[in-house]
């Protein structure tokens, strides 16, 4: 018998399940298992190989609708769409496959040994259909889960779903499927700005078409490679965009509400040292590609600096950015909301220069004069303290000395000379 032989196809409703999919998983603890039982499970294929986009692997879903678990089955079948269509209903008898796990995949099929582990490996062309029986039955309708991008993650893999509402990312156009010969990820956005990749191969029949510049529906299997939740059309068909694309997505917002309101050197505790923000705005503000900025001393390129981009802020808020997080806590009772850590824009010791910048790279607030050392200044705060004055709601991009009540070490300039100890000389949080 010739071992790479396909043998004639056949079809029975004889058969009946034993086991669900979802129990057979079950079964899998961290290392690839062999069967031993007579279990046989039914399942729904999905995949097609027919347009070249997959290539020796059969993907499974439990059910053609609602689908509660996902598999693919490895094995030595070019072509197999011959045999097995999207929607059809086969039996799978597990006795003597193996189960295993791969890039957080489920996979059944043959085993091979690397280095002394087990891995699912694809099975025989002689074996197939001795495990996998088709069912007489009619192709059922396949109805793919209706999911959002941040549903991904809990959807089963090796499933079939659709998301509405995607288009190829602004730097993919013009862009083909794939790198010839070169599996090739492309990114998906919706119209939040939600992302995940497309997977396609460069020996599909599509590879070398253009991606499509519209938005619409996609139909894939929801997949995982390298543990990114990532997606695999069956061909260029699962892609529906004919919609013009989505209306740019703002989410990136400037405001001369958002300022500094406190800077801090304790000259008693140098390790105790915060910026303090504060929003006078009366509509929430998000921070994304908002930051801070040190200028160091009378240095004119930025030193360091912190992101803000994770926070909202609203109206009254104050935003504590502490160089070091547990001694801010130590010393004031409260966590601050960012830790800057060493060298950042918090970690000042009074002579350095900062400004608040937003998403656009404008300077919105300044303390002190970038280029110009603090030192003997009306901007040294050295073992003291910096606060805006009460009266001031609106940022400044240009150092106003009437706007701050400064105390130092020197007296310099109109400041005060007061060293400042902490926490009793300090309000982070809170307003003056």
């Amino acid at each position: 018998m010739d071992e790479w032989a396909v043998p004639e196809e056949k079809c029975t409703n004889d058969i009946l399940p034993n086991i669900s999919l979802g129990e057979v998983l079950d079964q899998y603890s961290d290392t690839t298992i062999e069967i031993v039982e007579d279990w046989v499970i039914e399942a729904y294929v999905i995949s097609s190989d027919q347009a070249g986009n997959i290539f020796n692997t059969l993907h499974l879903q439990d059910k053609p609708v609602n689908p509660t678990a996902g598999l693919q089955l490895e094995l030595e079948l070019r072509d197999s769409y011959l045999f097995f269509q999207p929607g059809d209903k086969v039996f799978l008898l597990l006795k003597g496959l193996y189960l295993g796990k791969s890039k957080g995949l489920f996979k059944l099929g043959s085993a091979y040994s690397t280095f002394g582990t087990l891995q699912p490996g694809r099975l025989p062309k002689h074996r197939i259909f001795t495990h996998i029986v088709k069912s007489c039955d009619q192709p059922s309708s396949l109805q793919p889960q209706k999911i959002s991008v941040d549903e991904i993650p809990v959807q089963p893999l090796n499933t079939l779903v659709r998301i509405e509402e995607m288009e190829f990312a602004e730097e993919e156009l013009d862009s083909n499927y794939a790198q010839k010969h070169e599996p090739t990820l492309r990114k998906l956005t919706d119209c939040q700005d939600n992302e995940i990749r497309l997977l396609n191969s460069g020996y599909s029949d599509f590879y070398a078409e253009t991606l499509p510049a519209g938005m619409g529906s996609i139909t894939a299997i929801n997949y995982s490679e390298n543990g990114e939740p990532t997606l695999i059309i069956r061909s260029v068909d699962d892609i529906l965009f004919t919609q013009e694309r989505c209306k740019e997505w703002i989410t990136e917002f400037t405001s001369n509400h958002l300022f500094i309101s406190e800077l801090a050197d304790p000259d008693n505790n140098n390790s105790a040292r915060f910026v303090e923000l504060y929003y006078s705005g009366d509509e929430p503000l998000p921070l994304k590609g908002w930051h801070l900025d040190r200028y160091t001393n009378d240095n004119e390129e930025r030193s360091s600096s912190v992101d803000l981009s994770d926070f909202v802020v609203v109206p009254g808020q104050f935003l504590v950015i502490a160089s070091n997080a547990e001694a801010f806590e130590q010393t004031y009772g409260f966590a601050p909301d960012i830790e800057g850590g060493s060298n950042s824009p918090a970690d000042s010791n009074g002579d350095d220069n900062l400004t608040l910048v937003d998403p656009f790279g404008q300077v919105i607030d300044l303390f002190g004069v970038i280029g110009e050392d603090g030192s003997g200044t009306n901007h040294e705060f050295e073992d003291g303290r910096a606060y805006r004055k009460i009266g001031v709601r609106l940022a400044n991009p240009v150092f106003t000395f009437q706007e701050w009540v400064v105390y130092n070490d020197t007296g310099a300039s109109g400041t005060i000379n007061q060293p400042q100890n902490a926490p009793q000389d300090f309000t982070p949080g809170m307003p003056d």
